[in-house]
């Protein structure tokens, strides 16, 4: 059961957030044929962090009434319709819609993968558990940034689009077979009721994804304008970042969760992330540093979340999982939503300097603030 729920939590968390990825990895492709400008790409990518963010607290509180299979099914369906959405775009007015309804399966799936772990896996297994399926992000971005692309260049991009819809259809087939049944109606408790501690993670989320998104947007374009890499080499610092991500959320979050208390792993994070930057803001004077960084970066920042979707399970019973997972994940998105567009003025006002120095202020003001987490009384599950 442990390796089913592994397995399903990894693929939910790959495909909730596959049609942003789409737009990434399809970007120059959509512009082309979709009629959106350079401008609009961006901003939707952004605006689909700002729905998902919007969503979380509903979502969050629908989980925890309907429980977690009732969630994946909803969240491998809407993905489905969301990318059937941009297989068949012809508008950016399509695309945009694709877009919106993506956010809802963004919004569930912390929520219902959480409450899914803490329903079926054991307490030592939890953590090694929620590694691997907070690691289904970066293989969700894999996905579309390698295969679909690749597909991209010998067949029309939509049937490739229209292939992973259909998978998230198989993937909702299978979460409905899943031996984990529905909460009892009370079982939602009050409203709201998460605890100061996993308000203050939602803050630690809100900077970590600020700064995480940024260096996802500016780094490959930082080693193009400053540092004289071909494209192609730049593009290999977002996939060494991602690679290195992969296996230090699996290790961190293993080690959080034997831990007594998870997030006493946090601030360290914070500021080993904020020392990757320092390496690869060091890489205009020593281009070297920056694979440094590259590794850095992804084995702190990116395991971040992960390790603070442990801490989150720590401190709420079960039945107020859902929402707890939907608060931590609004402050990630939220992060995410705001930290391209303001550091982008940053860039094209400031320069590439500032843009690394508000980006490691925004991984220390995450490290203040987990230290004040491990100050809060984690409740036991």
């Amino acid at each position: 059961m442990k390796t089913k729920v592994a397995v399903l939590s990894t693929a939910a968390m790959a495909v909730s957030m596959l049609q942003l990825f789409v737009l990434g990895a399809l970007g120059p492709v959509l512009v082309a044929g979709s009629g959106l400008a350079r401008w609009q790409l961006g901003v939707l990518v952004a605006a689909g962090f700002g729905v998902a963010a919007l969503l979380s607290l509903p979502v969050g509180a629908l989980v925890d009434r309907i429980g977690p299979k009732r969630g994946l099914v909803w969240l491998f369906a809407l993905s489905a319709v969301s990318l059937g959405v941009l297989a068949v775009a012809r508008s950016p007015w399509w695309v945009a819609v694709g877009v919106a309804l993506g956010g809802v399966p963004q919004a569930l799936a912390n929520p219902a993968t959480n409450k899914l772990v803490l329903a079926a896996v054991e307490p030592a297994a939890r953590g090694s558990v929620t590694g691997w399926k907070q690691s289904g992000v970066q293989l969700g971005a894999f996905v579309a940034g390698v295969p679909l692309a690749g597909a991209a260049a010998v067949v029309d991009w939509r049937w490739g689009v229209a292939v992973l819809a259909v998978l998230c259809l198989v993937g909702a087939a299978v979460a409905a077979r899943l031996p984990v049944g529905v909460p009892p109606r009370k079982a939602g408790g009050p409203v709201g009721g998460v605890g100061d501690r996993v308000a203050v993670l939602a803050g630690f989320s809100l900077a970590l994804g600020f700064g995480l998104a940024s260096v996802n947007t500016y780094f490959a374009l930082y080693g193009v304008d400053r540092l004289g890499l071909a494209a192609p080499v730049a593009a290999w610092l977002i996939a060494v970042m991602g690679v290195l991500g992969i296996a230090g959320r699996v290790v961190w979050s293993g080690a959080a969760g034997r831990a007594d208390d998870p997030a006493a792993v946090l601030p360290w994070l914070a500021l080993g992330a904020a020392g990757s930057v320092g390496l690869v803001a060091a890489a205009e004077w020593w281009p070297w540093s920056v694979w440094l960084g590259a590794v850095g970066i992804g084995v702190f920042a990116v395991s971040g979340n992960a390790v603070s979707m442990v801490a989150v399970m720590r401190a709420v019973p079960q039945r107020a999982a859902g929402r707890a997972a939907a608060v931590a994940s609004a402050g990630f998105f939220g992060g995410f939503a705001l930290g391209p567009p303001v550091t982008g003025l940053v860039v094209q006002h400031a320069g590439y300097g500032w843009l690394w120095s508000a980006v490691g202020s925004a991984f220390l003001v995450s490290a203040a603030v987990a230290v004040r987490v491990t100050r809060r009384t984690a409740v036991a599950v």
